[in-house]
Formats: structure tokens, sequence, C-alpha cells
């Protein structure tokens, strides 16, 4: 029986996978033998690889459509054909939004929404194109369902890219499937920023109830799943992937008042 994991003959293109949760899923694509372009507005000191296989770099703003235009175009031209997107780029500063400027606002929502609407129009229409159709990734966040307080624009894209995949896998299908992943708490190169010190970062993986906070390549491994034949009959649907979650804060409460 072939294996459903093997993406060798595979072309994917994975924005900000240069980095973070982006490096991740290029790592577990190029391990299982696809063609993988990255693209980002910095290239990597060193480009991903593994199991002899190299990713490519494009610099790319993602914001801008015309950029967009450019890496399908280069990854078509290229390989001659994009079988997955996943739409990574994406993120956030702390901001307040009782005094957070329009301008601020506005382009976290374009890198967060926009961006991956406009980058999975241009990649669904070489998809169409394709007898075997294509597989398109959205990454989302917890901030999409829950309250986001300091990242109140990002949650509210992110929960805009939820409702996006559902949209488009309905307007795509059957040709091309549309997934998204709501992810948890990851631990990436930047994790110190939000989480402190090793200590903290320990400490914030233990209130997950797997006991700690996710990899990136707890993702790539999901992609890798989503974008297989295994998930042949999945679209329009998001996955999580927090390790069960948070644990809801009236428990804490409830014991500490029982205690007392």
């Amino acid at each position: 029986m072939d294996n459903p994991l093997d993406y060798a003959g595979k072309v994917v293109i994975v924005t900000g996978g240069g980095r973070g949760v982006g490096l991740g899923i290029t790592h577990r694509f190029l391990e299982s033998g696809a063609d993988v372009v990255i693209c980002g507005r910095n290239e990597p000191e060193a480009l991903p690889e593994a199991n002899g296989r190299k990713a490519e770099f494009i610099a790319a703003d993602v914001r801008d459509v015309e950029q967009i235009e450019a890496v399908v175009a280069f990854t078509k031209e290229r390989y001659g054909r994009v079988d997955v997107l996943v739409n990574n780029a994406g993120g956030a500063p702390e901001a307040d939004a009782a005094t957070v400027s329009a301008r601020f606002s506005e382009s976290i929502i374009r890198l967060n929404l926009i961006a991956p609407l406009n980058f999975a129009q241009k990649a669904n229409a070489v998809m169409q194109e394709q007898e075997t159709g294509g597989v398109i990734i959205n990454i989302a966040s917890v901030s999409a369902t829950r309250p986001s307080p300091g990242t109140a624009a990002y949650g509210a894209a992110k929960a805009g890219l939820l409702s996006l995949t559902e949209s488009v896998a309905v307007e795509w299908a059957p040709k091309v499937r549309v997934t998204a992943i709501i992810a948890g708490m990851i631990r990436t190169e930047q994790a110190h920023l939000h989480y402190g010190d090793e200590e903290g970062i320990v400490a914030v993986g233990r209130t997950v109830p797997l006991e700690r906070m996710g990899e990136p390549r707890d993702i790539g491994d999901t992609c890798l799943y989503l974008a297989s034949p295994l998930a042949s009959y999945v679209s329009g649907s998001s996955v999580w992937v927090h390790g069960g979650g948070e644990k809801p804060a009236f428990l804490a409460a409830a014991k500490n008042t029982t205690k007392d």
C-alpha cells in the first residue's frame, strides 16, 4: 500500500515558512519528500532543509497582491504545479484597542485575513486547472474563538479566517479542499517575549491539559494529515491543535474559595 504521507512529486507553498511555526511546517513537508517554496519579507539566515531537500525562498510581503502573484507564478514556472498552500504568515504585537491607531488595526487585519484570502485566490486559480486539484490550509488561532485582549484586531481577523475557510471550501469544491488549523500556544524562538524565561514557559505549559506548549512540528504534522489522501473528505473544517485547550478559570477559583 502506498504511503499516504509521502509527498514526493508534490509542490507546497508555505507563507512565512522560514521561522517559527512556519519553519516547523516547512521541515515536515521537506522530510516527507515535497518540494517546498517559502516566502517572507526577509530571507532566513539558513534555508530550511531536511532529508537532503532544501526549501526555495522568494522575497515577498504577503500584504501586496502583486508579490503574492509573483510567488505563485514562480512556483508554477519552476515546478509546473501547486499542490498545497499553507497560509501561515501572520501575527500581531500587543496593542490597546482603546488607543491603537486605525492604520495599525488595518495592517493587522490585512496581514491576518486579507493576505490569506488573496493568496488562496491565486493558488486556487492554479489548482483548479490541475487534474488532482489541491489543498489550502489556513493557520488560525485560539484567539479566533475566545476573547483576545491586547490583540483584538488579530483575534477578529483570525475569526474571519475561519469563516473564510468555510465559505471558499464550498465555492472551490470539488477540485480544491480548504481547511484551517486552530493553533493553541506554540513554543517558538520568540516564546520568551510572551511567556518569560524557561521557567515561565514551563509554568505556562503546565496550564495546558497535556502539560506542555505545542511545538511547530505539531502544527506541521497536522498539515501533513490535512493535505494528504487521509483527509480526502475533510474540507471546510477547522482542526484544534491546542493540547486540550485551557482549563476553565472558575475551577481554580472555586477550589481556592473552598479552601478558605
